[in-house]
């Protein structure tokens, strides 16, 4: 950089083709938030679709300010040398972060950090899937400011720095294996603390819209496939060579998943092969710039197979992790990890000219094996011990306690905490009372009937009752109208006489296929 008399001027070179390559790959990354916003909103009921979009959004806006403020020097400080664990903030505020760290680069360092931002965002995006239908809002925001400056940064630095000890140890993880596992044992931990949602208020629970869910996950497959590829830091040999495996690992996850649910359920689950999809994407993520191709196809056969099992753990473990986060990111990102002790191979990892490698017990590196297992638990165990804490700590303070009442649990999150809806019809059913009522076209009134609104609702509860309905289902041209059932002749609130006791369900907790009316409906023991 020279000075003249009209202001300073940067003289140094970079190639284009490698700068453009690190900048789309930071917002293809970046794209996947809004996909993993969509997947997250489908998976819940429609009373919290939008609060789930809004908190992975959000989430990303601190994870910018988080990596702005002092993140990306915590992890990739160049003046910390040989910290082993944790990095300066000589960079605070992106301070000196402009051009060339070394004479030999292709690319300024800022374009290096804006890319790494955008997996530190991701990262807390999918802990973020953790407060589905139950967890405040800005409490998580707090947590997750935490959870990045003392959970993320460190074991960022661990792996990807040159100062860090996994990296030193020729640990193997090639687009962020560790993040996939803090993410899931954050977002596992987190459930513990906020608590299992409320049993009576799983009526029939289902994933509101699957069509949301299919686009979250082809959104998040497509910013995937530079997530991995884009990680070799220049378009070269190796980073196609990724973006295959990726592919692979995807497409035989995707698969796998899809048979096992067949088997059980004799239907072709759309779920079911997002989720195998997604497992494969996130076994791809630490090992395809490690390991051949035929390795990676049967990677997401394994991953397939071994993450859709793992789904049980929640409920060994009584743990409402919601998101199934643990299953198909934690235990799909050690998949990945294992698989570089077995598949890493010596010439797949030397692709991009300039990386030397032993490679794993492919290229008889045998010893590759203890690295991994040992990174791996070393990562699980710091997450999960530092996120407890920072859960115990929050969740002591009155004001960000971490979960909402059940009042607003049962109402939802989007009118609790945002305020406005993800579908129209959602508020409009719930304000249909305190509107007031058609009373014309209701009942067929004419225009002398004076009927008060108190009289209205009276009348249409019981006409309810009286006409025995028991769809249970109301039609989209009555979505206005909340539906009032009898209890079930189970249901501990029916009284001695057999009479019927009114129950207020709302239309989010029912989501069964209307039946037809049945003279004895309500009466029926």
């Amino acid at each position: 950089m020279t000075r003249s008399k009209n202001g300073y001027q940067w003289h140094e070179e970079y190639d284009g083709a490698t700068v453009a390559f690190m900048i789309i790959g930071a917002a293809l990354v970046f794209f996947m938030v809004p996909g993993l916003g969509f997947l997250y909103s489908g998976l819940a009921r429609r009373k919290s679709a939008l609060a789930l979009i809004w908190v992975v959004l959000m989430s990303t806006l601190v994870g910018m300010l988080q990596w702005y403020f002092w993140g990306y020097s915590l992890a990739f400080s160049k003046t910390a040398k040989n910290h082993k664990f944790i990095g300066d903030l000589n960079s605070f505020g992106f301070r000196n972060v402009y051009g060339k760290v070394n004479e030999s680069d292709a690319y300024p360092e800022i374009a290096y950090a804006g890319f790494q931002m955008m997996f530190m965002c991701v990262t807390l995006s999918i802990v973020s899937g953790a407060t589905a239908e139950r967890g405040r809002l800005l409490p998580h925001m707090v947590f997750l400011f935490l959870f990045a400056t003392v959970v993320y940064c460190p074991i960022c630095y661990w792996i990807w720095s040159p100062g860090g000890w996994a990296y030193q140890w020729g640990v193997l993880d090639w687009a962020g294996g560790f993040l996939e596992i803090v993410s899931a044992v954050a977002g596992f931990v987190y459930s513990i603390f906020l608590g299992r949602r409320r049993e009576k208020l799983l009526i029939n629970f289902r994933p509101h819209n699957v069509s949301m869910v299919t686009l979250g996950t082809g959104i998040l497959w497509f910013g995937w496939l530079l997530f991995n590829s884009a990680s070799s830091l220049s378009p070269n040999l190796r980073s196609a060579y990724a973006f295959f495996n990726t592919n692979i690992s995807a497409v035989t996850g995707g698969m796998t998943w899809c048979l096992l649910d067949y088997r059980t359920e004799k239907k072709w689950s759309t779920v079911g092969l997002c989720s195998g999809i997604i497992c494969g994407l996130v076994a791809a993520t630490p090992s395809s710039g490690c390991i051949t191709l035929y390795a990676s196809l049967i990677q997401g056969i394994v991953a397939g197979v071994v993450c859709n099992f793992a789904t049980k753990i929640k409920y060994y473990l009584n743990v409402d992790d919601s998101m199934d986060l643990l299953a198909e990111h934690g235990i799909a990102g050690i998949v990945g990890l294992i698989f570089n002790a077995l598949f890493a191979a010596d010439w797949v990892i030397g692709m991009d000219g300039s990386t030397e490698h032993r490679g794993g017990w492919l290229t008889h590196n045998y010893k590759q094996m203890y690295k991994q297992i040992a990174y791996i638990a070393a990562v699980m165990c710091y997450c999960a011990v530092v996120t407890a804490i920072i859960c115990f700590v929050l969740d002591i303070i009155p004001f960000v306690k971490l979960r909402v009442s059940e009042e607003a649990e049962a109402n939802g999150l989007d009118e609790d905490q945002i305020g406005e809806f993800a579908y129209d019809y959602v508020e409009v059913r719930r304000d249909y009372y305190e509107w007031g009522v058609d009373t014309d076209n209701m009942h067929g009134s004419d225009n002398n009937n004076q009927d008060t609104d108190s009289d209205v609702i009276t009348n249409t509860k019981n006409d309810i009752l009286q006409n025995k309905i028991s769809h249970r289902v109301v039609p989209a041209s009555d979505m206005t109208v909340e539906t009032y059932l009898p209890y079930s002749a189970s249901s501990n609130e029916n009284n001695d006489n057999g009479e019927v006791n009114e129950k207020r369900i709302s239309q989010d907790d029912l989501e069964l296929t209307p039946q037809p009316p049945h003279e004895d409906s309500i009466s029926q023991s």
